[in-house]
């Protein structure tokens, strides 16, 4: 069957990518967006701590993740939550450090000592006496935004295929021809890498140069302890990037903030990560932590400069990126997939992505 674009990976990336793309293009384009799982969304996008975090990833991803704010609100996914970032009187420079670098891109961030600390974390031990407070910091609902671009796409004609685990792709004079393990064969003038921690490999197939995008995995695990977290209490996150935890539906999300690098894969959570977890936790707060309810582990996949990349492949005619979005590519799926779409069908800038820079994303930046 022929298409005009065909995206591999039904994540995040590639489902709202397939959404903005069929909401912008012409009338009757058609759009093919392939999963290898049974199901899309099987890795990263259904294994994320689900939170829509500033300062997460760094100056250069505030203006996606700003960007992405107001449409998230606007359409239910984001339930306030707040953000505290603690540290103990030796981490008091690191608290300086972070404020100076984030103060001047747009972010709601405030110094908050000891007593505040212990109000909106009962139980916190006193040595951890500095924070900093990040009251817009929500929840996401992953699931339902997933959901979310996956219908609006499949209103507008977009075809998604599942079992589709791309084992072949080539190019000629008219497009590009994708062939699935299974014997399925698909034809499309252009062809979109939205692949995740699967991204270089589908570069290879396309005869493309890799750019370094690298998997890591991040293991979560859900506690039951005594007491139980306050459902108002804030996400916590140490200022030196040891640790982050917040309630969940009267269980506490924990993680040590691994990035253990790894192959592409169908992850899964090491035990020493989860005891480290436990370990720093214990020496954070007073809660006794009663059993472990449940425990996984998904991929993270950076550029090696931990931008995302967005765009054209300056060597293979055809070929689009729309990878390397890291931790954050859920926070900041509507303005990526916005731009990633206004750039990939040569369309002018809107509202949402007029102050994106769009330089920091290109893939070209790598050559």
């Amino acid at each position: 069957m022929d298409f005009e674009i065909a995206i591999i990976g039904a994540g995040m990336a590639g489902a709202s990518l397939a959404a903005e793309c069929a909401a912008a293009a012409d009338a009757g384009a058609r759009i093919l967006l392939l999963e290898a799982e049974d199901l899309p969304g099987y890795h990263t996008t259904g294994r994320s701590a689900a939170f829509w975090e500033e300062c997460y990833g760094g100056p250069e991803i505030v203006p996606l993740t700003l960007a992405s704010g107001t449409y998230l609100r606007q359409h239910g996914f984001l339930s306030q939550r707040g953000a505290l970032y603690i540290g103990r009187e030796q981490d008091i420079p690191a608290l300086d450090a972070f404020m100076e670098r984030f103060g001047p891109t747009g972010v709601e961030i405030t110094r908050v000592g000891g007593e505040d600390l212990c109000k909106r974390v009962p139980g916190l031990k006193p040595e951890w006496c500095a924070g900093i407070w990040q009251p817009r910091c929500s929840d996401i609902d992953v699931s339902g935004l997933h959901q979310h671009y996956l219908a609006q796409g499949k209103a507008k004609g977009v075809r998604l295929e599942c079992r589709a685990l791309i084992n072949s792709l080539s190019r000629d004079a008219n497009g590009w021809t994708l062939q699935a393990s299974n014997g399925r064969q698909w034809n499309a003038k252009t062809l979109v890498n939205a692949a995740g921690a699967w991204a270089d490999d589908i570069a290879v197939l396309a005869g493309a140069k890799p750019l370094g995008i690298r998997p890591y995995r991040r293991t979560v695990a859900q506690l039951v302890t005594e007491p139980s977290p306050r459902p108002d209490q804030p996400l916590v996150l140490d200022i030196n990037g040891d640790f982050y935890f917040k309630p969940e539906s009267g269980r506490v999300w924990l993680s040590p903030h691994d990035e253990v690098p790894s192959a592409p894969c169908d992850a899964a959570p090491e035990e020493l990560a989860v005891a480290q977890a436990i370990d720093r936790f214990e020496h954070v707060v007073d809660w006794r932590v009663e059993r472990i309810e449940r425990k996984w582990a998904g991929l993270r996949s950076f550029a090696p400069d931990r931008c995302p990349v967005y765009g054209w492949d300056s060597r293979q005619e055809g070929y689009f990126w729309f990878a390397g979005q890291g931790g954050y590519g859920i926070q900041t799926a509507p303005a990526a997939a916005r731009l990633g779409a206004q750039m990939l069908l040569d369309q002018p800038r809107d509202a949402m992505t007029l102050q994106l820079d769009e330089k920091l994303y290109q893939p070209d930046r790598f050559s």
